[in-house]
């Protein structure tokens, strides 16, 4: 790989494997002194897979460092961004990766299943990127790279959680870029398609989920790192505020929500007008009640 972020001191949280570690290594072998962030261990060895991925990038000539602290509490959060400062002497680019999966049908969903996964993926999101913030504004720049999920964009059965989280990553990114643009700070997001331990855990019980499944192991994690490499990099400077997916060698750009229909009544709006004339006008609008796999019937390419 080029020297696209030689330099650059970059933030990967749940660089332990799969995405992640895949983030951290390209990023790496780009020229960026990588912060390791997981809070993950071996089942066995009891070691952190942070300091493996460590390893793997000091073997490989990188330079690295591991942070095994948590995401998903404020003053953890702020160790990770410390950990660059301490180690690098600067922060310059945080990639929103961690994450967990709590699947269970809504209405059987427990408070904890919700929880757990709002507070890595959403809360785990903010706590890092408001901790990188004021040394991306001192320094006028920075990068921030978020996942997020067709789960949220489009819709997915069986995780209201890990849904409402990533669509609520999307508006946080948005939001980011807004507020920092003046910082010439940028915000993305990537939603991927890759199989790993965290999609490992989708269900395949009935015929159709287990073809789903078989799609999903064709779609490998390391082909969603160079765009993640590239959104790190200064080539990337007039890029912010959009939403970007991987899916093996396919790269999407999503639209974004705006208004598609208007109607307007000079006298005002009941609820039987609503009925006889706004909705009839909309109806051909209305976007299908369709999961995420249904927009993507395709096999990879």
């Amino acid at each position: 790989m080029s020297d696209i972020v030689k330099d650059k001191v970059v933030v990967v949280t749940g660089a332990g494997a799969g995405i992640g570690r895949d983030f951290a290594l390209q990023f790496a072998a780009g020229g960026a002194k990588v912060v390791v962030n997981d809070l993950g261990r071996n089942a066995e060895s009891g070691e952190f897979a942070a300091h493996r991925v460590v390893a793997e990038i000091k073997e490989a000539g990188g330079q690295a460092v591991a942070s095994t602290d948590s995401v998903a509490e404020w003053d953890s959060a702020h160790k990770i961004v410390q950990a660059a400062l301490d180690t690098f002497g600067r922060i310059d680019c945080v990639v929103n990766n961690a994450g967990i999966v709590r699947d269970r049908m809504f209405f059987n969903m427990s408070l904890d299943e919700w929880k757990a996964v709002v507070d890595v993926h959403l809360n785990g999101s903010f706590f890092v990127a408001r901790a990188a913030a004021p040394h991306f504004k001192a320094q006028n720049g920075g990068s921030y790279i978020h996942m997020t999920s067709t789960s949220g964009l489009i819709g997915n059965i069986g995780q209201a959680n890990y849904s409402a989280a990533k669509m609520g990553v999307v508006g946080l990114s948005k939001s980011i870029a807004l507020d920092m643009a003046k910082f010439n700070v940028r915000s993305n997001c990537i939603a991927p398609w890759a199989w790993t331990a965290m999609t490992a855990s989708i269900p395949s019980d009935t015929p159709e989920q287990k073809a789903r499944v078989e799609i999903m192991k064709k779609m490998e994690s390391r082909k969603v790192a160079p765009l993640a490499v590239y959104l790190g990099s200064d080539r990337a400077a007039k890029v912010s505020g959009q939403i970007f997916g991987v899916r093996a060698n396919e790269i999407y750009f999503f639209n974004q929500i705006r208004m598609v229909r208007s109607l307007h009544r000079d006298a005002g709006w009941t609820p039987e007008s609503i009925a006889d004339q706004v909705m009839p006008a909309f109806e051909s609008s209305f976007f299908p009640n369709v999961p995420s796999l249904t927009l993507t019937p395709w096999d990879p390419v």
